[in-house]
């Protein structure tokens, strides 16, 4: 699967699950990042790690592995997670998190917190993006701890 469509595929995916109520907040790209949190919100880790464990909306573990023993079946599509706080900042962690395509337009990982461009998107779900900006923040409040 080239891809293209292996990225199409996942943003169907995501997009089908169960996505955030809220919409698109203004954000500004620098460099490899996203300095500010979104909507000015705090995040907060144990809701980010919530997030990233349920499997029915982000899905991370699809493709992601994370440090807890306890889940079964993580990925190994996408790099794991363990030590990605230690790795990347938050306001890198962020644009990965809300558009990785912005740092390479080839990625299969979807973007959860975008609406415009993508394709395949279960019609009740449009204009949503899959996660609102407090569970961003609550993610990458989450990652920024996996220090190891």
């Amino acid at each position: 699967m080239s891809a293209a469509a292996a990225r199409a595929a996942l943003a169907s995916l995501i997009a089908a699950a169960s996505p955030a109520a809220g919409q698109v907040v203004p954000f500004a790209v620098a460099g490899d990042a996203i300095a500010s949190p979104l909507a000015g919100l705090s995040g907060d880790a144990a809701r980010g790690e919530a997030v990233v464990k349920n499997r029915e909306t982000a899905n991370c573990l699809i493709c992601h592995s994370i440090p807890d023993p306890r889940e079964a079946f993580m990925g190994e599509i996408g790099p794991p997670l363990a030590g990605v706080g230690a790795r990347l900042t938050p306001a890198q962690i962020r644009l990965r998190l809300v558009d990785p395509t912005r740092m390479n337009p080839a990625a299969i990982m979807p973007a959860y917190h975008r609406v415009d461009g993508l394709v395949n998107v279960d019609p009740r779900y449009r204009g949503r993006p899959v996660l609102s900006a407090q569970e961003i923040e609550d993610v990458v409040a989450w990652l920024a701890t996996l220090r190891e």
